[in-house]
């Protein structure tokens, strides 16, 4: 067949060859079929054979020409004659049955060419017709690119020994630099103690009822983390508008009741605070994105962009958009926490999620009312996915104690820890008093 007549890119030539590869050397699919699907197989002769033996394989049934044969005829994708001259054109190209690998590694690579190509024309034809907004294109580009990258990375089992040289590598790195085994700190010195800091790829949950406090305190940690280990930090503010937010983290810093900010009733003395408040939070790396029902894809898509990222900051997920519509309310929640831990766990950073609790808690207060998992509002979801789950509970009305409940904790102990809460400042700080459950 002449290549010159492909329109798209295409090795004719290996995909013969694989095909013909397996027939002689039937053990081989097995390596094939973790490299290989039937659709990057461009000639519809080479599928309908790759399906074919692909049924075979999953039925444990013998790789062979009669079996194929028989194969294809029972499907009725071809006749008999055709099925042999068929299986014969593919045996008598193969150069060696031993390089099968090889020959799918190029078949693939010719598809993963395909698919781009015609993404590239999709894109192009949408820009064209000018029907979506530039961005709402580029955030669909770069999902499409990003699902095509993500469906060509292929695992594969790694022996013990492999595994046992990683760790101890890991374990140099760690002696020589102890602070690297404890995770991101969350700048809270009994908090860390349990929790064991915020690993690279957890997805670290902070629940509470409204009003307790989960904005100021993730943001506490946001500020710290940033200041603390040159990192940069990135807060996705779904209730908050971005001046909101940074009103309390001036007030923090600054030390002025946030009331007298937002009510404007700034007296002389404090506007050097202020100056010197500002000036230092303007040289902390935190980069605040308030896109109202932003979903995990398009965080994904900004986040691509950021260098020296150390922390993803999400308040909250409940007001997260889920990719596709769902009727129920806990599955497509249960889509968002699935896709933040994703998302985790591909930037390789610790991501500091809020959530609500629903109207449970409140139902105990008699008993203290201290949050539970099962008090986690929309999804069961959320909990599996965590890696960490810290409550945030006041006990009665002390205004200036907060309880963090360590409910999960897949690093370390669960337990609880006492912080002082200065509300006026909305600041957290450490009281040294720390209650450890263990596990």
């Amino acid at each position: 067949m002449d290549i010159q007549k492909f329109s798209l890119p295409v090795s004719y030539e290996a995909e013969q060859s694989v095909l013909g590869a397996v027939l002689m050397k039937p053990d081989c699919f097995g390596e094939i079929l973790g490299k290989l699907k039937a659709e990057d197989f461009y000639i519809e002769e080479h599928r309908d054979i790759y399906l074919t033996m692909y049924s075979l394989y999953a039925q444990n049934k013998n790789i062979d020409h009669v079996t194929v044969t028989e194969g294809l005829v029972n499907s009725g994708t071809m006749d008999a004659e055709r099925a042999k001259q068929a299986l014969l054109r593919i045996v008598t190209a193969v150069p060696s049955a031993a390089n099968a690998g090889d020959y799918a590694e190029i078949v693939k690579d010719r598809a993963v060419r395909r698919t781009l190509i015609n993404l590239c024309r999709e894109v192009e034809e949408s820009a064209a017709s000018e029907a979506d907004s530039a961005e709402h294109l580029l955030e669909i580009a770069e999902k499409k690119l990003y699902d095509l990258s993500d469906r060509n990375v292929t695992g594969n089992f790694r022996h013990i020994k492999d595994v046992i040289k990683s760790n101890y590598h890991r374990l140099q790195e760690i002696s020589q630099n102890p602070e690297e085994s404890a995770g991101l700190p969350t700048g809270f010195a009994d908090v860390d103690r349990l929790l064991v800091g915020m690993g690279r790829g957890d997805m670290v949950l902070v629940g509470a009822r409204p009003g307790v406090g989960k904005t100021s305190f993730v943001m506490n940690i946001a500020t710290r983390v940033s200041k603390n280990h040159n990192k940069t930090v990135c807060v996705f503010s779904l209730e908050m508008s971005a001046e909101q937010l940074v009103l309390r983290m001036i007030s923090n810093e600054a030390k002025i009741d946030s009331t007298i900010l937002r009510a404007g009733k700034l007296m002389p003395e404090h506007w050097n605070s202020l100056a010197v408040a500002a000036n230092t939070l303007s040289q902390c790396n935190i980069l605040i994105d308030d896109t109202p029902g932003i979903s995990a894809t398009m965080m994904k898509s900004r986040l691509r962009r950021i260098k020296n990222l150390g922390l993803v900051v999400i308040d909250y997920l409940q007001l997260m958009q889920s990719e596709t519509r769902n009727d129920n309310r806990a599955q497509e929640v249960g889509e968002i926490s699935r896709g933040i831990k994703l998302m985790a766990k591909e930037f390789g950073v610790p991501i500091l999620c809020c959530a609500q609790l629903n109207r449970s808690v409140e139902s105990r207060k008699k008993e203290g009312g201290v949050p539970q998992l099962s008090d986690l509002r929309d999804s069961g979801s959320i909990e599996q996915d965590a890696d960490s789950v810290m409550f945030l509970h006041r006990n009665g009305d002390d205004e200036q104690r907060v309880f963090v409940v360590i409910a999960k904790n897949r690093h370390g102990a669960t337990g609880t820890v006492e912080l002082g809460w200065t509300a006026q400042f909305t600041e957290f700080y450490s009281i040294d008093t720390v209650h450890g459950d263990g596990e």
